[in-house]
C-alpha cells in the first residue's frame, strides 16, 4: 500500500460551453483548489478548440491548475497544454502520445471499470487512470457502472499511479467516492449546471474534500 495524498478536484468542461465560459472558469478556479481542468467538447471542430484553448489556458495555468486537452495529442503539444486525456487508448497510443508531448506532460486514460486496461495504461506510461461512471451521468448519457467504486478502491490500495473517479459526482454524493481513497474526483455538470453557479459548487466540493482524513 502506498501513502495517499489528499483528494483533489478535477474539473472537466461541459460539452457545449456557454458564451461566458471563460468567466465561469475563472470564478470556479478562484473559489477553491482545483488540480486540473480538462477541455472536452462535443463539437470537435479544430478551430473552436484552438479558440477556447487560447482563451482559457493562460487563465487556468496562471492559477496553478493543469490544463488538459481531451483527445488531441498533437494539438495539445502545439497549443502548450499541460497534457492530454485519452478516452480510448491502447498502450501504443499512450507511448505515441508520450513521444509527441514529452516526458513532463500529463497523460490520462479512461478505463471504464477495467482493471486490466488500467494496468496496461499505467505500464505504458499513463500518469493517471480514471474509473467510472460512478453514478448516472447526464454529460455523456451513461448509467452508473457496477464495480466502479470497487475498482477505485482496489487501484488506490494497490497501485502508485493516481486514479480519478468520474461520473455524476456532486458535493452531496461524493463521500462514498472519497472513501475509496482515490486521488481525484471529476466534476462536470455539478459545477457548470448547478443552480448556485460554478463558484459556489467549487466551494462546496472544497468543503467536502477538506473533511477527509
Amino acid at each position: 500500500m502506498t501513502d495517499r495524498v489528499e483528494p483533489q478536484l478535477y474539473l472537466v468542461s461541459p460539452p457545449q460551453p456557454a458564451a461566458d465560459f471563460a468567466d465561469q472558469v475563472k470564478a470556479a478556479l478562484d473559489s477553491g483548489p482545483v488540480a486540473s481542468f480538462q477541455l472536452w467538447l462535443a463539437d470537435e471542430d479544430e478551430g473552436e478548440i484552438r479558440r477556447l484553448v487560447s482563451k482559457l489556458r493562460p487563465a487556468v495555468q496562471d492559477r496553478d491548475t493543469a490544463f488538459i486537452l481531451n483527445g488531441h495529442v498533437k494539438l495539445a503539444a502545439y497549443l502548450e497544454c499541460d497534457g492530454v486525456h485519452l478516452d480510448k487508448a491502447t498502450p501504443k497510443d499512450i507511448k505515441a502520445a508520450r513521444k509527441t508531448l514529452g516526458g513532463d506532460a500529463i497523460i490520462g486514460v479512461s478505463c471504464g471499470t477495467s482493471r486490466h486496461d488500467a494496468m496496461e495504461a499505467a505500464e505504458a506510461g499513463a500518469d493517471y487512470v480514471s474509473f467510472g461512471p460512478v453514478y448516472d451521468t447526464a454529460t455523456k448519457g451513461l448509467t452508473a457502472a457496477a464495480g466502479a467504486l470497487d475498482a477505485l478502491t482496489w487501484w488506490a490500495e494497490m497501485m502508485e499511479v493516481p486514479c480519478v473517479a468520474v461520473g455524476g459526482i456532486t458535493p452531496e454524493n461524493a463521500k462514498p467516492v472519497l472513501r475509496t481513497k482515490c486521488e481525484f474526483i471529476c466534476a462536470v455538470s455539478s459545477v457548470w449546471n448547478g443552480s448556485q453557479g460554478p463558484a459556489e459548487a467549487v466551494r462546496a466540493f472544497a468543503s467536502v474534500l477538506a473533511e477527509q482524513d
